[in-house]
């Protein structure tokens, strides 16, 4: 809404004062609010002179009211839009990066599986960016900094068997990003690549260009040199739950309303890039609540097989992809199982507890890592995929790379309920080591190299083959 729109609305509304009413009464609410915009002190310049008016008007104190309690819900987004639009008039945008100057990109053929493959240890290329260096890193992910005492995990590179993976070039990245929103959407472990993908970005970016906001269900980073975005969407069901607020989602009995995706939904048109993932939050139990379909409250539930719920949602889903994505214009892709590293018996160490004190991958390629995931959600995400008719879904395959690094979690080196570890409760490790999230950099990172890897497959001509050289004749 424009300003003078909302001051025309504020001062209609001022009708509702009461004649008899005295400025003195109206402006103790002024005085309760000058108290919470200490909070906005950045806000200050616009709130002081509006006080001084209010105290000589019943009707500028009503407006004044508005005023101070839209800064106090809305601050930062204020501030937040009014910073890009005076980029758009003080500052140029990033210099266009010269991808055509550059040696090609060579890009895996389609064809190449890059889920099968090996980590190699690799202390030169990687990591792609040091944990101090990043600081929009949360505490949950900053195991170095939370005081794990190794740091042998960031130094792994993952090498398909078939080909080779490009290394994730930031200002490619970005060029490709110009203009555009990416959207990660679903749980914590989206958000860890959220994360990550911030950090490999920021670097190239200048100081003060860029940001992060966090409101609501979002978490946005601001590339202003780029005009792009990338955004972090928390949906962990995909479809409406009753644990989709994203600051308190900690309920004993989570509940789920199957065909009622578009509260979240529409906050996810018109995004360029959508990256979906929805597995962990499955896995707590063998059967699924479901709230009724004619449902007054969440309490008024049905409790059915986990995969008949699982199916349902993806139905609603993908319906509403074919329904309301452009796909000219969206590339959508969904993120398979991350793994969970509880049970060292099945890597070879049954003394251990859960991931803590793993310090190196597992290294035996011959065959498969059983950590007992569902595949059946797995196939249903890729059957789902294959049977979209308008909107392609590029799954990206995570699940096998990710099983052998049971070395990379955050482990002991973690925050819960917003604190480090005490000693009494690393002490504990089997119930309060997180073996679920990853440190950063680390995995996560790897991730992000395919995505990068299948986003620029879709905005790449294909390379030319090259011609062969005339076979040689026998005996010339």
């Amino acid at each position: 809404m424009k300003a003078d729109s909302f001051l025309l609305l504020l001062l209609r509304s001022s009708s509702c004062i009461s004649p008899n009413q005295t400025p003195t009464a109206s402006s103790s609410l002024i005085n309760k609010l000058l108290i919470h915009s200490t909070i906005l002190d950045s806000h200050a310049s616009y709130a002081l002179p509006l006080l001084a008016a209010a105290r000589r008007s019943p009707v500028t104190t009503l407006v004044a009211a508005f005023f101070l309690l839209a800064l106090f819900i809305y601050g930062e987004d204020v501030r937040t839009i009014a910073e890009l639009s005076i980029d758009d008039y003080l500052y140029p945008d990033a210099d266009l990066y010269n991808v055509s100057g550059l040696p090609p990109l060579v890009l895996p053929p389609p064809t190449c599986d890059l889920s099968s493959g090996h980590w190699v240890f690799d202390n030169t290329s990687v990591p792609a960016y040091r944990e101090k260096e990043c600081t929009f890193l949360t505490r949950q992910v900053t195991c170095l900094a939370n005081g794990r005492p190794d740091d042998l995990w960031q130094y792994w590179r993952w090498q398909p068997n078939d080909c080779s993976l490009p290394t994730f070039d930031a200002r490619r990245f970005m060029e490709a990003m110009r203009g555009k929103r990416l959207m990660f959407v679903g749980d914590s472990l989206n958000r860890n690549q959220w994360e990550s993908l911030v950090c490999l970005v920021q670097p190239i970016l200048s100081k003060g260009r860029k940001k992060i906001v966090k409101r609501g269900n979002f978490n946005t980073f601001y590339a202003m040199e780029y005009r792009a975005t990338l955004q972090f969407y928390w949906a962990p069901f995909l479809v409406q739950s009753n644990s989709d607020n994203p600051n308190f989602h900690h309920i004993d009995e989570r509940i789920i309303s199957p065909e009622m995706i578009e509260a979240h939904a529409k906050n996810w048109k018109d995004v360029d890039y959508l990256i979906f993932n929805s597995y962990i939050w499955w896995m707590n139990t063998q059967d699924i609540k479901v709230r009724k379909t004619d449902a007054r409250a969440w309490k008024d539930n049905d409790e059915v097989p986990r995969m008949d719920a699982y199916g349902r949602v993806f139905k609603t889903w993908s319906n509403w992809l074919e329904t309301n994505v452009d796909p000219a214009k969206t590339s959508v892709f969904f993120m398979t199982i991350s793994p969970i590293h509880i049970s060292p018996r099945q890597w070879g160490n049954p003394n251990g507890i859960r991931c803590v004190k793993e310090t190196l991958p597992v290294l035996n390629y011959t065959e498969p890592l059983d950590l007992n995931h569902d595949m059946r959600m797995y196939d249903m995400v890729m059957n789902v995929a294959k049977n979209m008719k308008n909107v392609p879904v590029t799954v990206i395959n995570i699940t096998r790379m990710s099983d052998y690094r049971k070395d990379a979690h955050t482990s002991l080196y973690t925050i819960r309920q917003g604190k480090l570890l005490t000693p009494e409760q690393k002490a504990k490790p089997q119930k309060f080591a997180d073996c679920i999230h990853w440190c950063l950099p680390g995995v996560p990172d790897v991730w992000n190299q395919i995505l990068y890897t299948r986003i620029l497959s879709k905005s790449s001509p294909p390379s030319p083959i090259p011609s062969l050289p005339p076979q040689r004749q026998a005996g010339v």
